[in-house]
């Protein structure tokens, strides 16, 4: 198995780097002018993928901070995924042109299942569901509603579309640094056959080491966003722990 992935998070709003607390768009904290700047930084550290939201397309249901994305995609030599505000195929090419790895999928995934489909076939292994939930059920429109769906019912809809991997976000502890929702990851994670991405809440390392053993559920990377701004998680040590504890499992079952 390979090392469990800490992607760093670039949230976009207004073209700035942004964290919020639990989605809401009025509670906001500015941590960059130049997100490309973050890209190159979290890089630097060793990060091997990057996550970025467009804020303002998750609630405009369109491609808003086009220019900035572009200059981050260009800016760093890894993989980068996106999600907010893909609608339709014109978008989703649109942002894979621009050199983008992977899309994110969450609302359309629930209004229209059939374009995930559609999208996969085109664009195989790059695309990624977002599954966004606040108390079990589903939420879409840029965590502005809440469907009756619970994420392990919509993990399934799409066992065998070919989707890359799943983000799972507990959007009441999405930078609040209360730590991950393990237990619902974990869950998550055993009711599918697809790779699953942690998010929202990890705080400092404690968290990192705690997400680390579900890599045997199905869990391949964990996205963490506000600690790293700061400063209470660092990400090259977090980066080092995955590595360690890679190598710790490799050296166990070599004793067996």
């Amino acid at each position: 198995m390979r090392d469990v992935l800490i992607i760093p998070a670039i949230d976009l709003k207004g073209g700035r780097c942004v964290r919020l607390k639990q989605g809401r768009m009025s509670d906001e904290t500015v941590f960059s002018n130049t997100p490309e700047e973050m890209a190159i930084r979290w890089h630097a550290c060793g990060a091997r993928r990057l996550h970025l939201v467009d804020l303002d397309g998750a609630i405009q249901g369109r491609a808003v901070n086009t220019e900035v994305i572009k200059r981050i995609v260009a800016a760093v030599p890894i993989p980068v995924e996106l999600g907010g505000g893909v609608r339709d195929l014109m978008v989703l090419e649109a942002y894979l042109e621009l050199g983008l790895r992977y899309v994110i999928l969450g609302t359309v995934a629930c209004k229209d299942p059939e374009f995930v489909r559609r999208a996969c076939r085109a664009h195989p292994g790059q695309i990624i569901l977002g599954i966004d939930a606040r108390d079990g059920s589903v939420a879409v429109e840029g965590w502005t509603e809440e469907t009756r769906q619970h994420p392990t019912d919509l993990a399934r809809q799409f066992e065998d579309a070919g989707i890359a991997a799943i983000i799972y976000t507990d959007i009441s502890r999405d930078g609040m640094r209360t730590g991950c929702n393990v237990a619902a990851t974990r869950d998550l994670a055993r009711s599918t056959h697809i790779p699953v991405i942690a998010s929202g809440g990890i705080s400092g390392l404690p968290d990192v080491l705690e997400i680390l053993p579900l890599q045997e559920d199905g869990v391949i990377g964990m996205i963490t966003g506000r600690a790293l701004y700061d400063g209470s998680l660092n990400l090259s040590d977090a980066i080092r722990a995955c590595e360690e504890s890679q190598k710790n499992d490799m050296k166990s079952d070599g004793d067996r």
